[in-house]
C-alpha cells in the first residue's frame, strides 16, 4: 500500500500556511512542503499527527555550473537543519533555484562536459551529507514544454544516469508523472524501466496540472504499474484542484488507496 501525501503549495492556498498543513494532515494525508514559515516549525514539530513526507532539500546555487556549487551545498546544509527539526527524512532537489514562474534562476555551464561533471561532483557531496544525516534526496526531472523552459534534466533517463554514477542509495529519482507525460510520454514504460531508482512519486493530470482523474493520463493504469513493479513508497499529489480542494484530495485517495 502506498503512503499518500498532498502538497501544501498547491491546495487550500487561501488558508494560512500552518492551517493548510494541519488541514491536510487531519484529512489523513502526509504533507509535502514547497516551503515553510519559520515561526510555524515548532508547532509542526510538536504535533505528532503531522507527518512531513517531503520538503525542498536546497535553496539556491546551481549543481550544473562550477560557480554555483558552493551556494547549492550551503543551501543543502541549511535545509538539513529544518528537516531534522520537523522530522522529515525525504528531501527533493532540482538542479538549482527556480523563480516564481518556474523558470531557470540558476547558471548552467555552456559546455556539456562541465555541466555534467559539476552535477556529478555536487551529488556526490549531497550523498555524503545524506548518509551523515540519515536522509534521502530525490532528484527531479521537470518538463520544459509547459512549465520550466531551459531546465537541464528534461528526461527521466538524464536523472537516472546521474544517479547511477553517484552510486548512493541516498540519491533517488523523484518520478513526477505529470512532468514525464508532458516531456516524453510513455509513462508506463518509464516506470517499468526505472522503478528501481524511484524514491518518491508526484502526481497531477494533463492538461492543467489538476488532480489525477481530470485529464488524459490513465491513472488506474499508473497505479497498477506502480504496484506491478513493487513500489511501496510515498505518492504525493502535487496538483492544483480543478474545483474544490477537499474533493480533489478525496479523488486522489480513491484512485491510489
Amino acid at each position: 500500500m502506498f503512503r499518500l501525501s498532498v502538497c501544501e503549495g498547491t491546495v487550500l492556498r487561501d488558508l494560512p500556511f500552518l492551517e493548510r498543513v494541519r488541514t491536510i494532515s487531519r484529512a489523513g494525508f502526509g504533507v509535502d512542503l514547497w516551503g515553510w514559515e519559520d515561526d510555524a516549525l515548532d508547532a509542526i514539530a510538536d504535533d505528532a499527527e503531522i507527518e512531513i513526507c517531503a520538503m525542498p532539500g536546497w535553496s539556491g546555487g546551481s549543481m550544473m555550473h562550477p560557480d554555483g556549487i558552493e551556494d547549492f551545498l550551503a543551501g543543502v546544509k541549511e535545509n538539513l537543519t529544518v528537516a531534522e527539526r520537523i522530522g522529515c527524512r525525504n528531501l527533493s532537489i532540482t538542479t538549482g533555484r527556480l523563480d516564481e514562474r518556474g523558470q531557470m534562476a540558476h547558471n548552467i555551464a555552456a559546455h556539456p562536459a562541465t555541466k555534467w561533471i559539476s552535477a556529478y561532483k555536487t551529488l556526490c557531496e549531497v550523498a555524503e551529507l545524506a548518509e551523515k544525516n540519515d536522509v534521502t534526496y530525490s532528484l527531479e526531472q521537470l518538463n520544459t514544454k509547459v512549465d520550466h523552459a531551459g531546465y537541464p534534466l528534461r528526461f527521466t533517463e538524464d536523472v537516472v544516469r546521474l544517479i547511477e554514477q553517484v552510486g548512493s542509495p541516498r540519491i533517488r529519482l523523484l518520478c513526477d508523472i505529470y512532468h514525464v507525460q508532458i516531456e516524453e510520454g510513455n509513462v508506463v514504460q518509464s516506470v517499468r524501466d526505472y522503478h528501481s531508482f524511484i524514491g518518491y512519486v508526484h502526481v497531477a493530470d494533463v492538461p492543467g496540472r489538476h488532480e489525477p482523474g481530470t485529464g488524459e493520463i490513465n491513472y488506474p493504469r499508473i497505479v497498477s504499474t506502480l504496484r506491478e513493479v513493487g513500489y511501496q513508497g510515498v505518492v504525493g499529489m502535487e496538483a492544483f484542484p480543478q474545483a474544490d480542494a477537499q474533493q480533489a484530495m478525496e479523488r486522489f485517495r480513491a484512485l491510489f488507496s
